[in-house]
């Protein structure tokens, strides 16, 4: 074997020219993989340590939810077409989620949460005219639009205890006390020409029409200034509740018996109040329509409506958890819902990712893309590396024949041009990765970074980064050396075909 690789570095650098060409595609392969997946995994990385730390911990439970649609943190995706905005339900089994939590070895730390979209504004009316303001050149994103959160008190600071207050304190229990984003005061002063302080009174709008009146008493920056999270806004658990619709008339439906006629849904409103001749027998008689009184009694007693309105105290969308040990999250996960469905628990357990699918989705689809390319790029420098080889039988076929002819067997010839092969990527590689070293350690010192919030989601933050990792590089370097081993495998059987006789004739 030692006179073999001898022989395939003579044999490589007698033919510089293929050799250098063919070292140059696959280091500059192997760089560009090496950067891309390095890329990648800064992106996965800073978005999940992100997120465990600050948003989802580490799982979050949710109920089940319908066909058609996945619940995360940030709202319902739904793939059905509706003209509503759909809502994050309550958790419907909170007490026997509790308490299957509370025999569950490994959870550390847990919360309840409930999360809802807002839009702040000091006026009675909100005025999406902006947008068309030439002058402003704003875009949806740059509205003072938020997510609300709101954690169970004391718990829920407890869990995620990073975030950076720079003036004012957390909000008053039973208030409608708010705490906003630094980038909200920001959108909101761009959009309403307005400033927003501490002690300011605000609007608070949902999608829904719900709107309520909230004082801001303090204002914090992101626990990570580099964060994909979208701006939000943090309050009291009652004021939530109204922007999440968890009223006790919505928890009242979500509990309905199977028994319960519910065909009077599906009429219509003339089937339901009759048509337009039932008044045809009327005649022009203003004494039909009766008192001032009789108008103020038309619906009768509306207390139960009210009390129903009422949002229910006890209502949550989330629960919450940080582990003992992070990386035990799916089989935890795994094992959560097992028992949910085993005791016909209507809840559902998911690790960070899917809980920040709104997010997370983005970060995947752009990792699909890279891989794809990448698929694309090694199918065709291995198209390039096996055509060199073939023109590099092809030009060495007296030097085959000779060896044949001296009495070098097929077995010989063919782990030589395999060891060549191989010389030449591992080689090719380790340069291509050195390269690739260099390339990111100037690009991570300029620290650059991005402030367009679309941009930061789909990145999965605003630190443009690289983070290689020992992974990559054995796997990176790995493919390679597949790859070429299987681009050389014509050519070494074209070789093979070569007879002694044949070859010596082209001499």
């Amino acid at each position: 074997m030692k006179d073999i690789i001898k022989l395939a570095l003579r044999n490589l650098k007698e033919h510089k020219s293929k050799t250098i060409i063919i070292s140059m595609f696959i280091l500059f392969g192997v760089a560009i993989v090496v950067m891309g997946n390095s890329f990648l995994e800064s992106v996965n990385r800073g978005l999940e340590n992100d997120f465990r730390a600050n948003v989802t911990g580490d799982l979050a439970i949710s109920v089940i939810p319908e066909k058609g649609t996945t619940i995360d943190l940030f709202g319902v995706n739904s793939t059905n077409i509706t003209t509503e905005v759909p809502q994050i339900p309550a958790l419907t089994d909170i007490d026997k989620i509790e308490k299957i939590l509370a025999e569950t070895d490994g959870i550390k730390k847990q919360s309840k949460l409930i999360s809802a979209q807002v839009i702040l504004s000091k006026d009675a009316e909100i005025d999406f005219s902006v947008l068309q303001d030439d002058d402003k050149d704003l875009g949806i994103m740059d509205l003072p639009i938020s997510m609300l959160f709101a954690g169970e008190s004391g718990s829920y600071w407890e869990l995620f205890p990073d975030l950076k207050m720079i003036e004012g304190h957390y909000p008053t229990p039973g208030s409608n006390e708010i705490i906003v984003d630094t980038r909200v005061i920001e959108g909101f002063y761009k959009a309403w020409d307005k400033t927003l302080e501490v002690g300011d009174d605000v609007l608070l709008a949902s999608m829904g029409g719900v709107i309520r009146e909230g004082k801001v008493v303090g204002i914090f920056k992101p626990a990570n200034e580099y964060s994909a999270m979208f701006q939000s806004v943090y309050c009291e658990p009652g004021l939530a509740r109204s922007f999440a619709e968890l009223t006790y008339a919505n928890s009242f439906s979500q509990e309905l018996p199977d028994s319960v006629d519910l065909s009077i849904s599906e009429m219509s409103e003339d089937d339901f109040f009759g048509g337009d001749d039932f008044f045809d027998d009327f005649e022009e008689d203003t004494s039909i329509l009766g008192s001032t009184s009789d108008f103020d009694s038309i619906l009768g007693d509306t207390s139960l409506r009210d009390e129903l309105n009422k949002t229910d105290d006890g209502a949550w969308q989330f629960i919450v958890a940080k582990l003992n040990n992070p990386h035990a999250d799916k089989k935890l996960v795994a094992q959560l819902n097992k028992r949910f469905k085993d005791e016909g628990v209507n809840a559902l357990a998911m690790d960070w990712k899917k809980a920040a699918y709104s997010y997370s989705a983005s970060v995947d689809g752009i990792g699909f893309i890279f891989n794809l390319l990448i698929i694309i790029l090694a199918i065709v420098v291995f198209i390039i590396i096996m055509n060199t080889m073939v023109v590099s039988v092809i030009e060495r076929t007296s030097e085959i024949g000779t060896m044949r002819a001296i009495g070098a067997e097929k077995k010989f010839v063919k782990k030589l041009f395999y060891s060549e092969a191989i010389i030449l990527t591992t080689l090719s590689s380790i340069a291509g990765v050195i390269f690739a070293f260099i390339c990111m350690m100037i690009f991570n010192s300029f620290n650059i970074t991005i402030t367009n919030t679309i941009a930061k989601m789909i990145l999965g933050g605003g630190l443009l980064h690289f983070s290689p990792t020992p992974k990559i590089i054995i796997i990176t370097i790995v493919i390679a050396l597949i790859g070429s081993i299987i681009s050389n495998r014509y050519p070494v059987k074209s070789a093979l075909r070569i007879t002694p006789i044949k070859a010596l004739s082209k001499e």
